[in-house]
């Protein structure tokens, strides 16, 4: 055989995959009017869907969402100018456009379509802490082994416009989507798994985020097992064993007749850890037990809340089909998100020291498992911008207040309390309250309680920043201290 027929014998060899089939672009004008049931002004093809101008990309299709304090038609000339490819309008525009009648509406129809056009197996993620890094960690195990196949929402569009967002941008021919779903009220939840049916759904913890609105553990609980409901038939729910509610979120699935896996370090845990050591680069190697077999793998992420972690991330990514070992080798690679535990070093006196950015959100449960993870971290000093911790209603003093333990056993030199929130905690540190009679453990560092970020920035510098040390920043978002991250990490000049 010649040259020229071997490598047609071998071309006609090459597997075939439905998946070829299907178009390269995310959307064409055509597809978008047969989910919308709208009218293109232009044939059009789009690499993206962006509702915020100021975040378009060239190729990108621009939804004018109307909220009720803007109205994206506004944005539409901004959204061209960086180079959109058209727009969906409930108006007619002078630039190339998809006509609606309700540009939400059509957002949803979009996300509907993108769900059901391919074969992606999609995973759902919620929980009281550690959604977007969990999130993330089963993206980037899928996105390996499927050689980059997978698809996430990005950043934490995890509410009623960032999940039907990112479900829209899912592409035809992915074979796996990871979506993150968060909830402030009761209520919430469901809506967004019925945009999603999930094939897999994972809940990470429990804890008392938003507990101001929900009122009990048990309504958290039972709201996010409201995940659940719109699982695909033989779906999978995974469960954290660990917890009190671990019963009351089996009991949800069940009636629901779906397939549940638990996790944690509970003895009937199906995912189960059998051992953690410390590992030389802050993380830990881990051993864990699925049954049918036994899985030993490195954990880059410093702290005993990304062991249990990582055993969620086992179970999803086995429930989805995806491979194990990609799973170990990316849960191994893995570093912190930005505001969300990315370690970076700074400028220091007499050298550099690690600052640990936290600064996006703050509940209880991750404030104890944070500090406990920098007390494991070895640093010339230890110490800590704690910012206030938010929607705990009449809770806040109480859970505020109960950071002095975990501050004390993490081993902190010098506390900076910001918001007045913090208040409750800075009166406990004042009056020693934290130490029992007889108890030896009590907060022995200094202290300093500020009012917002920009107090605590001068404070920060005026304490001193010496080689070595390493600077944890937490706090809920809406606190800010964002700008104290960025301050000490962008200086300016």
């Amino acid at each position: 055989m010649g040259l020229h027929s071997s490598r047609h014998a071998f071309l006609h060899a090459w597997p075939h995959d439905a998946r070829d089939q299907l178009p390269l672009a995310l959307w064409s004008s055509s597809e978008i009017e047969a989910a919308t049931g709208g009218r293109a002004s232009h044939a059009f093809q789009a690499s993206g869907v962006e509702m915020d101008s100021r975040d378009v990309r060239p190729g990108d299709l621009f939804v004018a969402l109307k909220g009720d304090a803007l109205d994206g038609h506004k944005f539409i000339a901004a959204a061209f100018a960086k180079g959109a490819a058209a727009a969906v309008t409930d108006r007619p525009v002078d630039f190339p456009h998809v006509l609606v009648k309700d540009t939400t509406a059509a957002l949803h129809a979009l996300a509907h379509m993108a769900r059901d056009r391919g074969e992606a197996v999609r995973i759902g993620v919620t929980g009281s802490v550690g959604k977007t890094g969990v999130k993330e960690a089963i993206f980037a195990a899928l996105d390996r082994s499927s050689r980059g196949c997978a698809h996430r929402s990005v950043r934490s569009y995890n509410n009623h416009v960032g999940v039907p967002l990112s479900l829209s941008r899912l592409p035809a021919r992915a074979k796996f989507g990871v979506f993150e779903m968060g909830m402030n009220h009761t209520g919430e939840i469901a809506p967004l798994t019925d945009h999603v049916r999930p094939h897999v759904a994972l809940i990470t913890t429990i804890a008392p985020a938003h507990i101001e609105n929900l009122g009990s553990m048990e309504a958290i609980a039972d709201e996010k097992a409201q995940i659940f409901t719109g699982l695909m038939p033989g779906g999978t729910a995974i469960i954290p064993a660990d917890t009190d509610y671990t019963e009351r979120m089996i009991g949800h699935a069940r009636a629901l007749g779906v397939k549940v896996v638990t996790f944690g370090r509970h003895p009937d845990a199906d995912v189960r850890l059998l051992d953690a050591i410390p590992d030389t680069n802050g993380g830990s190697i881990v051993t864990a037990d699925l049954g049918e077999t036994r899985l030993c793998y490195s954990v880059a992420e410093p702290g005993d809340h990304w062991v249990t972690n990582s055993l969620g991330v086992m179970a999803a990514v086995r429930a989805a089909g995806g491979d194990l070992a990609s799973a170990g080798l990316a849960l191994a690679e893995m570093g912190g998100l930005k505001g969300r535990g990315a370690r970076m070093a700074i400028e220091a006196n007499g050298g550099k020291a690690t600052l640990v950015d936290e600064s996006y959100n703050a509940n209880p449960a991750s404030m104890r498992a944070t500090l406990k993870a920098l007390g494991q971290t070895p640093a010339h000093r230890r110490i800590v911008v704690l910012g206030s911790m938010m929607e705990l209603g009449d809770f806040a003093p109480k859970f505020h207040a109960q950071l002095e333990r975990p501050m004390a056993e993490a081993n902190i030199d010098h506390a900076i309390l910001v918001g007045d929130e913090m208040g409750a905690l800075a009166d406990r540190l004042r009056a020693g309250l934290g130490r029992k009679p007889g108890d030896s453990l009590g907060f022995e560092g200094t202290f300093a309680h500020c009012d917002g970020p920009a107090e605590a920035i001068v404070a920060l510098e005026e304490y001193g920043i010496s080689s070595g040390d390493a600077v944890l920043v937490k706090g809920s978002n809406s606190v800010g201290l964002g700008r104290l991250v960025t301050h000490f990490t962008q200086p300016s000049g």
